[in-house]
């Protein structure tokens, strides 16, 4: 008998056998769901908030800028006399302007 509740005293307890379980879920959570989740709710505003004469890149690298906005799609001038037509699901993000370099004059 008291063998038996020597064993009983170092087997670990079932909740603490589940514990390596679950610190490997809220690390994966907290590094990747959560951000993954949030940069995709940004992205989906984004589209939502596209209109007239954004300039936008898709995820096939087309340059454009935006001539109208439409339900799923989007129509993009891509040069001067070429319109194409786009899901809104194709917009990688807004194009960025390019930074402003304050050139110093040198004495």
């Amino acid at each position: 008998m008291y063998l038996f509740l020597a064993q009983a005293a170092q087997r670990p307890s079932t909740m603490m056998s589940f514990m390596p379980i679950v610190l490997i879920f809220l690390i994966f959570y907290f590094l990747i769901i959560k951000p993954q989740k949030r940069k995709q709710l940004e992205h989906q505003k984004m589209i939502q908030a596209l209109k007239k004469n954004d300039e936008i890149i898709t995820i096939g690298g087309i340059h454009g800028t935006v001539l109208n906005v439409k339900d799923k799609s989007i129509v993009l001038r891509i040069a001067d006399d070429i319109k194409i037509e786009v899901q809104k699901t194709a917009v990688a993000g807004l194009k960025k302007d390019k930074p402003t370099v304050a050139v110093e004059p040198q004495a």
